[in-house]
């Protein structure tokens, strides 16, 4: 008999398991806000509380995030919503308002706004004498904020125009086709470069007059005034730039090389080879990672100008930095060649020395290359055999 009571109270406890799973939970109602402090920034710490009596204690406490907003549930009431700081007493309060209603089934909206007059007014006047100070420190903080802001739009877009000039021959010839002739690709490579570089020159002008203590800016405005050929102009930029750099606390070597690279590039194309030279050798030294690159483009210059004594030595300058660059092989056998001389009697080219080593070593490098068909030209006008396994001896320093 014992049994069959326990088996009897065991069926009933199971009957009735899902009518007590059922019951009704309480009825609930949401809140939720924003805290802003006195200064109109998001208070990231701090709590929300409800109180039915006056603040003296809390039926519901929220935390505040970093963004400043809280949420959470109550029970339908209305209540004091009360604001304290992580270190405010139990008993004090920093801001609160009265008869807000929780509603079952809704969501009530309470934010804090510290900033307000009726708050600011309450505090004590050594309390408003900082805010108003710290205000003032913010608006001017977040007025620099802004100028930043446009300077790095206007960077991007000068960097961006500074590559769209140095593409311009591939873009002329992508706009006209390339059945078009030489002098109207040349026409609107010109074309394209003097718009791109005169909006940088816009730019950083305007730039450097704003924020005059950023070397960066003073350097991108030397680049567009060397493509635009205004050598004088470009001369005080990049020495602002300088002179700008090394009195900031954290000099930037790559702003101090592109400098001293562009003065090179100035005082090469002003006729001025030992001042281009110095300037090189100095973007070289202070930037290393970049040498190469630097000396390079000193080469490319002096070719360009025509000036095959200086083009020799800055090749071989360079290919000391970086002795696999084809190009630089192809540019000092070029000088070279120019110093080439007639044989009476056979009337083939006698190379000076290094000349053909040079261009054996292009044609080792770059067998394809751009000039390789030019580069065995020459050897083969001077009976010299091509061999593109030649292994070239290391230039000198000049």
């Amino acid at each position: 008999m014992k049994r069959n009571i326990s088996l009897w109270l065991g069926l009933l406890a199971f009957a009735l398991l899902p009518a007590l799973a059922q019951q009704p939970t309480a009825p609930m109602g949401k809140i939720h806000g924003r805290v802003t402090n006195p200064t109109g920034a998001a208070q990231a710490t701090g709590t929300v509380s409800l109180s039915t009596d006056g603040g003296h204690s809390s039926k519901y406490t929220f935390q505040i995030n970093a963004q400043g907003d809280y949420e959470g549930q109550a029970a339908p009431a209305t209540y004091m919503v009360i604001f304290r700081q992580v270190d405010t007493p139990p008993d004090k309060i920093v801001d609160s308002f009265d008869n807000v209603k929780i509603v079952e089934g809704q969501d009530a909206v309470q934010d804090f706004d510290m900033s307000r007059k009726e708050f600011v007014d309450k505090l004590p006047e050594e309390q408003k004498k900082m805010l108003e100070d710290l205000r003032k420190h913010n608006a001017e903080a977040m007025k620099a904020n802004e100028v930043i802001k446009n300077l790095n739009a206007d960077l991007r877009l000068a960097t961006q125009d500074i590559k769209d000039a140095d593409n311009a021959r591939a873009a002329a010839i992508q706009q006209l086709g390339a059945s078009a002739s030489k002098a109207d690709i040349e026409a609107k490579e010109t074309e394209i470069k003097t718009a791109k570089y005169n909006e940088v020159e816009t730019l950083m002008s305007k730039d450097t007059a704003v924020k005059p203590d950023a070397s960066i800016l003073w350097a991108q405005l030397g680049q567009a005034q060397v493509g635009l050929k205004k050598y004088d102009d470009a001369q005080v930029s990049f020495k602002k730039a300088l002179d700008v750099d090394a009195a900031s606390k954290k000099p930037v070597p790559a702003i101090e090389g592109m400098a001293n690279s562009g003065l090179g590039e100035v005082y090469a194309r002003s006729g001025k080879v030992p001042e281009a030279n110095a300037a090189y050798d100095a973007a070289a030294k202070v930037n290393p990672p970049q040498a190469g690159f630097y000396l390079k483009n000193e080469a490319v210059i002096f070719f360009q100008l025509g000036n095959t004594d200086a083009q020799i030595a800055a090749a071989e300058e360079a290919l000391l930095a970086d002795p696999n660059q084809a190009l630089l092989y192809y540019l000092k056998g070029q000088g070279l060649v120019s110093k080439a001389t007639i044989d009476p009697k056979t009337q083939r080219i006698i190379l000076p020395p290094g000349c053909q080593e040079a261009y054996q070593k292009y044609l080792e490098l770059a067998p394809t290359g751009t000039y390789a068909a030019d580069v065995k030209g020459i050897l083969e006008q001077a009976n010299q055999k091509v061999d593109t396994n030649f292994k070239a001896t290391k230039p000198s320093k000049k």
